[in-house]
């Protein structure tokens, strides 16, 4: 089922998560452990992350360095598959620019429509490790708009070899991300919805919004999006705290504001288990703040732990 019918269809307020690749050799059972607790609240859907390859030099006896490319997780089509295997709900890959020339996605695509795939986030994902900047392969996209647009034209049966015989028009629905707070290369707010806008423009369904940990900045990106004239479901993406260490480190990646409150309580917590209490407690209340605003899906970023995504869950569903 396509992300936009279940956004359409909810009954109330669904639950829905995003998890992370194991890192290689790690096996199966290690990521069914984490998501069976949270089949409990019954997820129509389950986002899948891709972690793009990173690039390591070694030292030839020759006092030469050779540049290595390294996969340290394995793949999301993979891990998709398997999930919909199990337990009968939409898998949805993440997409990205980085990493991947136009004929990769393509492949990809192929891959995940054989599959019965329906659903999509297409992102450009962060800069190489060691990177400065954001930098495609070369032949590859510089922009989610641009992905969005390759996805867009396969669903219309566009693919990138003219001469293909018999293709077959694909029919992803095609989410994208959304910023509340904007995204750190944008120059402001209203620029980086301009962005988003011809995203959906190029064919998005829907937007997933970054974490953010104020409500109030959540309502006002939506009614920002609205007068842009930006009409597709906007779904709020929500990542309790877990560390005190968090107070500097999502700020710095993922370019956030910690309300005073929030950050003053966790300051004066003794250890991380206190911590992780705070952000439940936190999280729980802005969910239920977004419930009751009548939001159709709550999306939880669980980097891996399902404990205290179980535990908010609990409170909310």
């Amino acid at each position: 089922m396509k992300i936009t019918d279940i956004l359409e269809n909810a009954k109330g307020c669904e639950f829905t998560f995003e998890i992370l690749p194991p890192l290689k050799g790690q096996k199966a059972q290690e990521i069914f452990d984490n998501i069976d607790p949270l089949m409990e609240f019954k997820p129509p859907f389950i986002d899948v992350t891709y972690h793009r390859e990173e690039t390591v030099y070694k030292r030839l006896p020759n006092g030469l360095l050779q540049e290595k490319v390294v996969r340290k997780r394995p793949g999301t089509v993979g891990i998709c598959a398997a999930l919909m295997h199990r337990y009968q709900t939409e898998a949805v890959p993440h997409v990205l620019c980085g990493g991947f020339t136009k004929e990769d996605t393509e492949n990809v695509l192929i891959d995940l429509n054989f599959l019965g795939i329906e659903n999509v986030v297409a992102l450009r994902g962060d800069q190489a490790k060691g990177e400065s900047y954001f930098t495609p392969k070369p032949q590859g996209h510089q922009f989610a708009v641009d992905l969005v647009r390759q996805i867009d034209a396969m669903n219309q049966g566009t693919y990138l070899d003219e001469d293909l015989q018999n293709t077959m028009e694909t029919d992803f629905c095609i989410g994208v991300a959304g910023y509340p707070e904007k995204h750190f290369e944008a120059p402001s707010l209203n620029i980086d919805i301009d962005y988003l806008k011809k995203k959906v423009n190029a064919g998005a369904d829907y937007i997933v919004t970054q974490l953010f940990f104020d409500n109030n900045k959540f309502f006002a990106f939506v009614d920002k999006c609205r007068e842009a004239g930006i009409k597709v479901p906007i779904v709020p993406g929500l990542k309790p705290l877990v560390t005190k260490r968090q107070l500097s480190i999502l700020p710095q990646i993922f370019h956030v504001d910690i309300p005073d409150t929030l950050a003053i309580e966790v300051l004066k917590c003794k250890d991380n288990a206190e911590v992780r209490q705070v952000g439940i407690e936190w999280c729980i209340q802005q969910s239920k703040e977004l419930k009751n605003e009548g939001v159709p899906v709550l999306h939880y970023y669980s980097m891996g732990k399902s404990k205290n995504i179980y535990e908010i869950a609990s409170a909310i569903f």
